[in-house]
């Protein structure tokens, strides 16, 4: 079993967080009324996850970034319903190290490589 390395709270569904162990290419979905098992396994990054964060303005969608430099937007509307791809992906000249979705700009989201800071119209 790894170390957990990040977690985000859903800031809509209340009984939902995302979880990202280390050096793991998966980000688990958990339910905090069943904990022992994750809902869902977003499992479509090449590399390390290393970031997560949820819509601030819907519940069911999230950006995930990694190592893979790949930023991935999610709809996970079906869970527990297995959810096999994201809806939308960007690929960065680099591996992304963090990723925020912002409360008033909603249909944007920045991410960080390197050196840079990239907002991504989502």
């Amino acid at each position: 079993m790894r170390s957990l390395l990040r977690v985000q709270w859903n800031k809509l569904e209340m009984n939902l967080l995302a979880t990202i162990a280390l050096d793991s290419d998966q980000v688990a979905l958990v339910d905090v009324r069943m904990p022992g098992v994750p809902v869902s396994i977003l499992s479509c990054h090449d590399a390390a996850v290393n970031g997560v964060a949820w819509a601030p303005h819907s519940d069911s969608h999230l950006c995930t970034v990694g190592d893979d430099s790949q930023a991935l937007i999610w709809d996970i509307i079906s869970i527990p319903k297995p959810v096999e791809d994201p809806i939308l992906a960007y690929t960065a000249p680099a591996a992304i190290n963090t990723v925020a979705w912002p409360t008033l700009h909603t249909d944007w989201v920045a991410i960080t490589f390197n050196q840079s800071l990239q907002f991504l119209r989502v």
